[in-house]
């Protein structure tokens, strides 16, 4: 069965944006944008809410920029085909190699699961990470923790109910002083 990972960018107190919704903070460095380019190899689908997958439209055209490197045309070539499911009530259409969502999350991923095809189901977004989280969908959390503390703003940690026991599969440190930490979510 494909598992279902939560990946983003997280600030020491818990954020992945602050409280004027910026997330300059986490600018990868080329170790860490490594990182993120070992991670997308793994994907097989790509569910997002309506703010990141704005956020990530600009990958659809950055290829057409003549001072781009190598990083980032590796980024672009493996993001840009990645089958991306966006959940919206207030888009009518979508771009690139994405479809909008015909049911709810927990719908989606049980069908995405029973399909055949490889690669894991990543979440990213705070917001639909949240929903996943308390209908237990999350098998993996994966952070890249930045030393900086913002004060507030939207958390990377759904505010749950109840309480989740995980398991420390890896942690990498980089010499910007960020730290990627992975966990699987401890199943009974």
């Amino acid at each position: 069965m494909r598992n279902v990972t939560y990946s983003m960018s997280v600030s020491l107190d818990g954020y992945i944006v602050g409280p004027d919704g910026g997330f300059d903070w986490a600018e990868p460095d080329q170790e860490i944008f490594r990182h993120h380019i070992d991670e997308i190899r793994q994907v097989g689908v790509h569910l997002m809410g309506r703010r990141l997958y704005e956020t990530m439209l600009f990958w659809e055209t950055a290829d057409q920029e003549p001072s781009i490197d190598d990083d980032t045309r590796e980024w672009i070539r493996l993001w840009n085909p990645l089958p991306k499911v966006v959940f919206s009530t207030t888009l009518a259409e979508v771009r690139g190699n994405a479809r909008l969502a015909s049911g709810g999350l927990a719908e989606e991923i049980e069908r995405l699961r029973a399909e055949p095809g490889e690669g894991e189901i990543a979440i990213g977004g705070a917001t639909l990470a949240a929903e996943a989280a308390e209908a237990d969908l999350i098998d993996e959390y994966r952070a890249v923790v930045y030393p900086v503390l913002v004060g507030g703003g939207i958390p990377y940690f759904p505010q749950g109910k109840r309480q989740v026991e995980l398991d420390l599969l890896e942690t990498r440190p980089f010499p910007s002083k960020a730290v990627a930490y992975r966990y699987r979510v401890r199943r009974a």
